[in-house]
């Protein structure tokens, strides 16, 4: 019994957090992106679009996804994401998560109206 109790602290002084890499899990980048547009919408933030795609990197060994936020002006932010005990986890919280500009996505079409 008295192990048990001393088994976290044992963790702390090792170093471990605990933290495994089943804490964390790959999201869909359409996953990430409705995960990513209710975060924006629950902090009341003005943005017009967000576009996710796989970056073919890992945290953790997990695959990030990467996306893309258009607040205006142009004004586009990097969020790379994985999930964390199953909710959004991004590079803006964690910056050991890596998102580095990349050139990994198609070529865009643009579209004026």
């Amino acid at each position: 019994m008295r192990f048990a109790a001393l088994l976290p602290a044992v963790l702390v002084l090792a170093g471990c957090s605990g933290a495994t890499s089943s804490t964390y899990r790959a999201a869909s980048p359409a996953q990430a992106k409705r995960l990513m547009s209710e975060y924006l919408d629950s902090r009341h933030l003005n943005w017009r679009w967000v576009a996710c795609l796989r970056t073919g990197r890992s945290f953790t060994g997990v695959p990030i996804v990467r996306c893309n936020v258009n607040f205006g002006d142009p004004h586009i932010e990097a969020y790379c994401i994985v999930l964390r005990w199953g909710t959004l986890y991004t590079d803006h919280q964690n910056p050991a998560i890596p998102c580095r500009r990349d050139n990994r996505a198609p070529a865009a079409t643009i579209v004026t109206s």
